[in-house]
């Protein structure tokens, strides 16, 4: 989904004239006219603005450009709903919410971390000796655990 399409989503979707979401963020109804046309994208401020206040991340409002996972447990964040949030309920999308929960890391090394993949992640097919084995060559290749 394009940039002006989210913007016009959450907009609607919270029963906003473009005249009040203008005044929620303090910019002109022209400029949110000019977003949801694609002539213009929100500076990075404004952006962290919308975020906050419609509970979306950064990612999703430019369009979901990048693939995110997260960077201590190699899971795909493919939706807003597994991305963790800092104490001040700002999204990290570095981190899904299981490993990175009120501003700390839920896992203390990796070895507990490959401990819960491995009796989590295995299964008829995939033994725990061989989730510990795969996880253990990729934990490393994130960025938490470089």
């Amino acid at each position: 989904m394009k940039t002006e399409d989210v913007l016009k989503n959450i907009r609607v979707k919270n029963n906003l004239t473009q005249e009040e979401l203008a005044e929620k963020l303090s910019v002109t109804r022209q400029a949110v006219s000019r977003w949801e046309n694609g002539e213009a994208v929100p500076n990075i401020e404004t952006l962290k603005q919308i975020s906050t206040e419609f509970h979306v991340s950064i990612n999703t409002l430019l369009g979901s450009p990048q693939k995110l996972v997260c960077q201590c447990c190699g899971m795909p964040l493919e939706d807003d709903t597994a991305i963790s949030r800092e104490p001040d309920n700002s999204f990290n999308e570095d981190y899904c919410k299981w490993c990175y929960t009120d501003g700390q890391f839920v896992y203390k090394s990796m070895d507990e971390l490959l401990d819960f993949l491995s009796a989590h992640m295995s299964n008829d097919n995939f033994t725990p000796k061989q989730a510990r084995a795969y996880f253990s060559e990729q934990l490393p290749k994130l960025k938490h655990w470089k």
